[in-house]
């Protein structure tokens, strides 16, 4: 990775850049424009892009809730050019620490069963799987629900 990598929020003027994104990187369940335009425009959510060699190639959305301290990776897509690279872990990690920063405990996600290379990332990055939802997704397929502890209060006080 000798190119710079950028993650940063996002923002409107990424748009188009998130919905070509979503159309190269999933069958079905996509996001609309208008809900990427609430979340560019929302506080209760966390919208990273990745940025190499000066094109988005990637993005994060997590859900925040007021009132609870879980937060939830509800999508992820990498450009097919990057995948393989590390960028993915970088993502997550970045977004793990937004979530921190937000006062988040937990980070809680579901993915395909068939998507085999998301489950190992998400299982390397130290998430385990906690149950299965049936005929999740909009093309039937099944999808595990995952979860990481992000943050331990009290660690490291005397």
């Amino acid at each position: 990775m000798s190119e710079p990598i950028l993650i940063r929020e996002a923002v409107l003027d990424d748009l188009e850049a998130l919905l070509a994104l979503e159309e190269i990187c999933f069958q079905s369940d996509r996001l609309s424009r208008r809900s990427f335009q609430r979340w560019l425009k929302g506080d209760r959510g966390i919208l990273s892009v990745l940025e190499f060699e000066c094109q988005v190639v990637g993005y994060g959305l997590v859900l925040l809730r007021k009132g609870t301290r879980l937060a939830r990776l509800y999508s992820i897509a990498l450009s097919p050019v990057v995948r393989g690279r590390g960028f993915g872990r970088l993502l997550v990690q970045a977004l793990e620490a937004e979530a921190m920063e937000a006062g988040c405990l937990f980070m809680r996600l579901e993915v395909s069963k068939v998507n085999t290379a998301g489950i190992s990332l998400y299982t390397n990055l130290g998430y385990g799987v906690f149950g299965e939802l049936p005929d999740y997704y909009e093309d039937h397929t099944d999808a595990l629900r995952m979860q990481k502890q992000i943050r331990f209060p009290g660690r490291g006080r005397k």
